[in-house]
């Protein structure tokens, strides 16, 4: 079996990043527009740096005229006060667990010691720093950095995980565009924001090679192509991203995970997957399109992506799309990773009111999404509920389109986050929308309660993370295996990249962790380049394309190390101007074989 495994790319300048179908499956070519619109100065240069076949390369990939940058080395993450309340500040009390520097902009303010504490506040759109003693150090329209050699960065009184949040990195104080506010962000490399993120995603119980699986799941949703989720910062610290709580959060395992999976990301047809993961399956994950709709046009069932498909546990489950499935397998506990989940199987039950009461509370806001037909206003009464009425359901069983019918009329709600949020519980959301139903009624017909049989806790798409942990735990499962079986026919690869004669392009490095010290280098050669130069772990190598082969599969075994490796490629001057290839490197495990 061969696995896959993609150099993460980061580089200062702009340089391509293939995107098979993200921006056309995921964004949307709108949103691209606006993208770019937004940021049109960094674009226009950027255009203006590519050559033309080095385009056509991208253009040939991404099923239309669109490419996407390379994400940047760093990793700017939104920090949040305390319970995420807000992502804007008033004011904050900064500190060092070591020496620490302070710096307006690029501007040296002054060093340090891991006893001081600096207050900052604003007045209008000023920054006013103050010292432990209340003295002002500075009054300076920012951005503020602070950044310590020797220790991590904290802010007084915020809590994570019940802990002092500190981080590694530097932290940055950024004027928003309203005065007296400012945010917060933490600016750090890509490897080492993730060991802030792993341990909060996934228990570290759950063991190495589920946390290995993780890891690449969240380093591909980072690397990604994506909005920002403010022009201050790329992603934020709560569940609206990803959990990430710090370096005080961090576990010997987790890092462990992360560090032998470095540069590793999933992809499928040369393009990062969107790496979606939940809770719980319930032993049956969903397809990708039968759960979530298409975020910019709305369509539901969403464009399929051909690497989230609906896949059971083991293979003599079949489809469960019929009411008659759904129920025997939900109904009962059947063979699952999922089992040590306390959602693996649930009920609910409402009594007649019940159910009332919490569709009618949230109808209209759910509503608001677009995905219930007819739509309800707030203030609206939907009359009395007869029957809740599932009219179609996805492979795993997870309703897409269920029926609410009233004694005044019929209402159709779809898509399985919806569904859950319209039939809450105590003010709480189904855990999931893999459910079957069950009606009693009066001698008048009226209903007086309604039963759930459900499994799975969330929206059940791609990686499982209880099963993640049984598959590592229980079944000796490696994570390239855990991940091969949540997303259908992906390759564990490092970021693939171009490489061309342009000077921006010319030359590329590429770390990556090789447990087995076996990779092949992957090339796209369309434009019949001879060779390029290359220094494997610091050996000088002039690599040969056969130019009569698209593409080629070199062995680069015998210069790797058991462990971290560094690739660096080099485009030669002699070839020519406008010429490119694009390349990624393959990592094999000690049982495949390697085809030259």
């Amino acid at each position: 079996m061969t696995i896959t495994f993609f150099i993460m790319t980061f580089t200062i300048n702009p340089q391509i990043f293939l995107s098979y179908n993200i921006f056309m499956n995921k964004f949307g070519i709108a949103l691209l527009l606006n993208i770019l619109l937004l940021t049109m100065p960094a674009r226009a240069a950027y255009f203006g740096e590519i050559p033309s076949t080095t385009l056509q390369i991208a253009r040939d990939t991404v099923m239309g005229d669109y490419i996407s940058t390379p994400p940047s080395k760093t990793v700017r993450v939104g920090i949040g006060t305390n319970n995420f309340a807000s992502y804007e500040w008033t004011n904050a009390a900064i500190y060092g667990t070591g020496e620490f520097e302070v710096y307006n902009n690029k501007n040296y303010i002054d060093t340090y010691s891991n006893d001081n504490v600096i207050k900052i506040s604003m007045v209008g759109k000023i920054f006013v720093l103050t010292d432990t003693d209340n003295n002002v150090i500075a009054k300076v329209s920012g951005p503020i950095i602070f950044k310590s050699d020797f220790g991590f960065m904290g802010v007084q009184g915020l809590k994570r995980a019940g802990k002092d949040a500190i981080y590694r990195g530097q932290l940055e104080l950024v004027p928003t565009t309203k005065e007296g506010k400012f945010h917060i962000v933490n600016s750090l490399p890509l490897e080492q924001y993730l060991k802030g993120v792993v341990p909060n995603e996934m228990p570290v119980s759950f063991g190495l090679e589920a946390l290995k699986a993780q890891s690449v799941a969240a380093r591909n949703y980072v690397l990604s192509p994506r909005v920002k989720a403010n022009p201050n910062y790329d992603v934020v610290d709560s569940v609206a991203s990803q959990v990430y709580f710090g370096a005080n959060t961090e576990r010997d395992l987790s890092n462990q995970a992360v560090n032998e999976t470095t540069g590793i990301v999933a992809i499928y047809d040369w393009d990062l997957i969107l790496a979606q993961y939940s809770s719980t399956a319930g032993g049956y994950t969903e397809s990708y399109s039968n759960a979530f709709s298409d975020p910019l046009t709305k369509q539901f069932p969403a464009p399929p992506k051909p690497y989230l498909v609906a896949q059971p546990d083991y293979n003599n489950v079949g489809a469960l799309n019929t009411e008659e499935a759904a129920a025997k397998f939900y109904k009962s506990k059947p063979k699952s990773f999922d089992v040590k989940s306390s959602y693996f199987r649930w009920e609910r039950e409402w009594n007649g009111q019940e159910i009332q009461d919490a569709v009618q509370n949230n109808i209209a806001a759910q509503s608001a999404t677009g995905f219930v037909h007819p739509a309800v206003k707030k203030g609206e009464t939907i009359g009395i509920i007869k029957k809740l009425n599932v009219k179609k359901r996805g492979l795993s069983g997870k309703i897409m389109d269920l029926e609410i019918q009233t004694d005044n009329g019929n209402y159709l709600v779809q898509k399985e986050l919806v569904i859950r949020r319209l039939l809450t519980k105590d003010g709480k959301a189904l855990p999931s929308a893999n459910v079957v139903f069950e009606h009693e009624y009066n001698d008048n017909g009226d209903l007086i309660y309604i039963k759930a049989y459900g499994g799975g806790f969330g929206h059940g798409v791609g990686m499982s993370q209880y099963g993640a942990g049984y598959m590592g735990k229980e079944l000796n499962k490696t994570y390239d295996e855990i991940l091969k079986h949540y997303y259908t026919g992906i390759s564990l690869a490092t970021e693939p990249a171009i490489l061309s004669s342009n000077g921006t392009q010319s030359s590329l490095t590429q770390n990556f962790y090789a447990k087995d010290g076996r990779a092949v280098l992957v090339v796209d050669n369309k434009y019949k380049v001879n060779y390029i130069d290359a220094t494997i772990n610091n050996v000088d190598e002039k690599i040969d394309f056969d130019t009569t082969k698209r593409y080629n599969t070199i062995d680069l075994s015998k210069y790797l190390n058991r462990g971290m490796n560094c690739v660096k490629f080099h485009y030669p001057e002699k070839q020519g101007a406008n010429k490119a290839v694009r390349l990624y490197i393959e990592l094999v495990g000690k049982d495949d074989r390697i085809n030259d």
